[in-house]
Parts: structure tokens; C-alpha cells; sequence
């Protein structure tokens, strides 16, 4: 099984916290989905005939194509590659884009799942991130993709906001809970230093939350989440039962996938390859199959990411599937360095796994380091 992502890079404007690769260069926008549809055709042997079982639509904001735009790719896909086992075509899309026309026809373009960038039920807090979208469209949106037969629906949420109180929080849960998704991403507030918020920092004019604020939050949105019936499968996202974000689990459990657009990732169990992020280049490269740069992952870059994505997850480090991927003396070697963490129940054994308690997923990152080989 295999899935296939594709960036669209556009957006209206820039959010403050966000890092990943957009431009507001709308009007090559068909000149790129050209290009997408282009990549995805000769790229087509990539994932050396593997059914594709997701495709994921990114970006960026994807909701500013139409879904006949957005379905033509899906067309390419589905004329380009097996794709017997599909089971999930998910779109991000931004709230005030999701008119209930534009929902219906989504819908007919074949896609199930909506990622909906909420953020925040705050309208002060959306406003401080520079969303262009305000809590009452947030709502409506997600009414709306209910009404035109959305049954999987995810949303995003951001917590450790230095504005936001506690109380804050719990009611962004609650309207969360209140509005029928049956999955939540949500993720901490992180300062990066390319963005709006990064020169903020730098100038004092904001400053990040301490650590106890942290842990409140993230406590309160385990606990919250879980009493709602979700399952906290992985260190920011949250289910129902049978809904876990299948393309996304693929990031996580080594599934080989396809990333086409300007900035996307692809994976084929030992090489990473990954576009340029920059749309000019992504254009205008000549022949368009060097416009990726790659890297070979050796043997240890490839242990330490099984480690890495496992302990993100409740089910944890699959001992037998370790020692069948990496050999006896690479288990031996991690069950030597998880004895400390044991001791210190940061660390769970279970039977044949050992899994990060899900009130310690806050600190997981130094414990997953120290698990590393080096």
C-alpha cells in the first residue's frame, strides 16, 4: 500500500506561526496544477506499481482551487496508478471557502475527508494568528460539510497561545466536541524562526509559554478528548474509533509514499526526495525530473526514524518488528537504553512493545533522543 500527497503551495495570506512552504502567487495557479497533473503522469513509476490506498491534498490552501481543479487531479491519479485498496482522499480546506455549493461539489469530485483548519473558536486569538477566517465561519463550515454528507471530518486546533487561558482552551474543546468531528489534531504553538512570530520573539514582543502552562493544556486536552470517546493514538492527533488519519499514519508506520508540487516529500523505504520550495523553480527547471533534491537513509538514519514515528504512537516499539527490520544486535541495544526510562516510568513494557504513557507524550522528544543510535 502507498499514498500520494500533493501541495497546493497558494494562499490568500501568510498565517503568523506558519512555517510550511506557500506564496500568494495566484495567478500561476493554473500554470502549476499543469505541472502537478504533469508530475504525477511521469512520476507514475515511482511507487513501482504499489496500490495507492490515500491521497492526501495540502498546502498551502487548497480550498482556493475549485473542485473541478482539484478533481482533475484526482482523475490523473486514478487513470495513473492502481488504486483498488483507496480508502481516503482527504483536502485541507480553510472555513470561509466552504460555501455548501462548494462542499456538495467536493464531494462529487470524490473526496471523503476534510481537513479544516479551524485553529481557534477565539475570534481574538484567530485575529493574533492573521486566519482570515472568524469563529462563527469556523462553525458554519463545519455545519456545512456535515450538510453536503462529510461523515470524516478533522479539524486543526492550536493550544499554548500566550493570550489564551485554561479556560479558554477548554471551551475551544468543547466546541470541538460539540460540533460532531470525528478527529482532532492539535498542536502546540510553536515559534519558528522564519515566520511573523519568530521576529516577534526576537524583538520581545511576544514570549512563549513556560513548561507548567504547557503540561496543563496538553493534560486538559487528553483529558477532554478522552472523556469525549476520542482515542489519543498519536502525539497530536485524536480519534473516534475507526477514524485515525490513514494518510498521515503512513508518515508513521514507513508506508512508502509520492509528494508532487512545489516543497513535497517522498519516500520509497530507503530514499527521501523532496521538490523545491519555490514555485518559479518548480516551473521552470529544465528537464522538469531535476527539480527534487534527494538523500539515501542509511541504516541508522532508518532505525532512528522507526524509533522516532513508533513512540509518537500509543502502540509503541513492535520489538519483534525491530529486531526483523534491524537485527539482534540493534534490540539489544534498545532494550539496553530503555532500561532507564523504565525505571523512571516515563516508559512502558508491555509484553512484546514499549510505548510512552500518554500523560509523558509532552517530554517524548528528549526521551526518543536518548533512544537513538549514534
Amino acid at each position: 500500500m502507498a499514498g500520494i500527497y500533493i501541495h497546493i503551495p497558494f494562499c490568500k495570506s501568510k498565517c503568523y506561526y506558519c512555517d510550511f512552504y506557500s506564496c500568494t502567487l495566484l495567478a500561476k495557479k493554473q500554470e502549476v496544477l499543469a505541472a502537478i497533473s504533469d508530475e504525477l503522469e511521469r512520476r507514475a513509476d515511482f511507487l513501482q506499481g504499489e496500490t495507492i490506498e490515500t491521497i492526501y491534498i495540502g498546502g498551502g490552501t487548497p480550498s482556493l482551487c475549485t473542485p473541478s481543479e482539484l478533481g482533475a487531479l484526482l482523475k490523473t491519479i486514478l487513470q495513473k496508478y492502481s488504486h483498488t485498496s483507496l480508502k481516503e482522499i482527504t483536502v485541507e480546506v480553510n472555513p470561509d471557502d466552504l460555501s455548501p455549493d462548494y462542499l456538495r461539489a467536493l464531494r462529487a469530485e470524490g473526496v471523503n475527508r476534510l481537513s479544516i483548519g479551524v485553529q481557534s473558536f477565539i475570534d481574538r486569538d484567530l485575529r493574533w494568528m492573521h486566519r482570515r477566517h472568524n469563529a462563527s465561519a469556523a462553525s458554519h463550515a463545519i455545519d456545512n460539510a456535515h450538510n453536503a454528507g462529510f461523515d470524516n471530518l478533522t479539524i486543526d486546533l492550536i493550544y499554548g497561545i500566550p493570550q489564551m487561558s485554561l479556560s479558554e482552551w477548554e471551551y475551544n474543546l468543547q466546541q470541538a466536541f460539540r460540533h460532531g468531528i470525528t478527529h482532532l489534531s492539535a498542536y502546540h504553538l510553536t515559534v519558528e524562526e522564519s515566520t511573523v512570530f519568530g521576529r516577534w520573539l526576537r524583538s520581545g514582543k511576544i514570549h512563549e509559554i513556560d513548561s507548567e502552562s504547557s503540561r496543563s493544556a496538553y493534560l486538559l486536552l487528553h483529558d477532554k478528548a478522552t472523556e469525549a470517546g476520542f482515542e489519543h493514538y498519536e502525539i497530536s492527533n485524536f480519534a473516534r474509533p475507526g477514524f485515525r488519519a490513514r494518510h498521515n499514519s503512513s508518515y508513521w508506520d514507513g508506508t512508502h509514499y509520492l509528494g508532487v508540487g512545489p516543497s513535497a516529500h517522498s519516500f520509497d523505504g530507503k530514499q527521501r526526495t523532496w521538490n523545491r520550495a519555490d514555485v518559479n523553480q518548480y516551473l521552470h527547471l529544465e528537464p522538469r525530473n531535476e527539480h527534487f533534491d534527494s538523500e539515501t537513509l542509511s541504516e541508522q538514519d532508518l532505525y532512528n526514524e522507526f524509533i522516532m514515528t513508533s513512540l509518537r504512537r500509543i502502540e509503541g516499539v513492535d520489538i519483534a518488528e525491530l529486531e526483523r527490520r534491524f537485527g539482534a544486535r540493534k534490540l539489544y541495544y534498545f532494550r539496553q537504553q530503555a532500561q532507564k526510562f523504565i525505571h523512571e516510568r516515563v516508559l512502558i513494557q508491555r509484553q512484546n512493545r514499549y510505548f510512552i504513557p500518554t500523560d509523558h507524550f509532552l517530554i517524548s522528544d528528549s526521551i526518543i533522543s536518548d533512544l537513538f543510535y549514534v
